[in-house]
């Protein structure tokens, strides 16, 4: 048995990791809750993001935060433009799935005509500093993450709750005839919400560019991981992506520490069945 330091430890790691998790369910969930477009290029769109992040660092000596001011303003205006052909051509739920995986095959492949395939790394001034919590170290970067992970999913839940746009999104989700019948104009707020939804990507793809070491293979590591955070945290659900993204994360963590790293998608995956043998109305 590992030590209690070491269980500690790998803890918090499992925590900061499942806000990455959250972060990167939170617009997926929303565009398949809300508007049944199940989007696979969301993830090619946040490494995107890392890239250009990356990129724009690298290059050009942007700091971080001034780079995600170009980029995730950017990606709202393409989020927006990818729901104009989704709605052009009526694609359906099932037809994005399909759709939105050659995207994000084109976009890999962008990625790596561009970059090329060789593991990039954006070192950064504060890339290794910690924080000391008696024997537990947390990184500030991946606490940085965290912190607006559970903003951003707090800020959208009271969007989705309170707002006028948001009650009109969950109510069209629900019956779009009665929706409309009060006039609900969910054609444009469905645009709004697109945008949103990439704008997200954006924003975890600059935590990622500067936590991770990136390749245009990443894409498909987070298909099935950040699949089961949306499942299991309910769709359209922005605190339950959160919450879902930590229990996986810490599940992971945990297991990489008590057995082997091999063992950890076995974990976050019998979590998933689990949940949809228990809860099968969860999609």
């Amino acid at each position: 048995m590992p030590s209690l330091t070491l269980l500690g430890q790998a803890v918090v790691s499992g925590l900061l990791a499942g806000g990455i998790y959250g972060l990167l369910a939170l617009g997926l969930s929303l565009s398949w809750g809300l508007l049944r477009l199940v989007n696979l290029a969301h993830f090619a769109l946040a490494l995107l993001g890392a890239y250009l992040t990356y990129q724009l660092g690298t290059a050009f000596h942007v700091p971080p935060w001034l780079a995600a001011l170009v980029i995730v303003p950017a990606f709202f205006v393409l989020g927006m433009a990818f729901h104009a052909v989704f709605a052009y051509f009526r694609v359906t739920e099932f037809g994005s799935l399909l759709v939105t995986f050659g995207v994000a095959v084109i976009l890999e492949s962008l990625i790596q005509w561009f970059w090329t395939a060789d593991y990039r790394r954006y070192e950064t001034a504060y890339a290794t500093t910690s924080i000391r919590v008696g024997p537990l170290f947390v990184p500030a970067l991946e606490l940085l993450a965290c912190l607006t992970a559970a903003g951003l999913a707090l800020g959208t839940w009271a969007w989705l709750r309170f707002t006028y746009v948001g009650k009109a999104l969950r109510a069209s989700a629900e019956d779009p005839a009665i929706a409309a019948a009060f006039g609900v104009n969910h054609r444009r707020q469905a645009f709004l919400l697109s945008g949103v939804s990439a704008a997200y990507a954006g924003i975890a793809g600059a935590f990622i560019a500067l936590i991770s070491t990136l390749a245009p293979s990443q894409i498909w590591a987070w298909v099935g991981v950040v699949f089961a955070v949306v499942i299991i945290g309910g769709l359209a659900n922005p605190i339950g992506a959160l919450l879902a993204g930590l229990l996986i994360g810490v599940s992971e963590s945990v297991t990489m520490a008590v057995a082997a790293p091999a063992w950890a998608p076995l974990v976050s995956f019998s979590l998933l069945i689990l949940i949809l043998i228990l809860r099968p109305d969860r999609v």
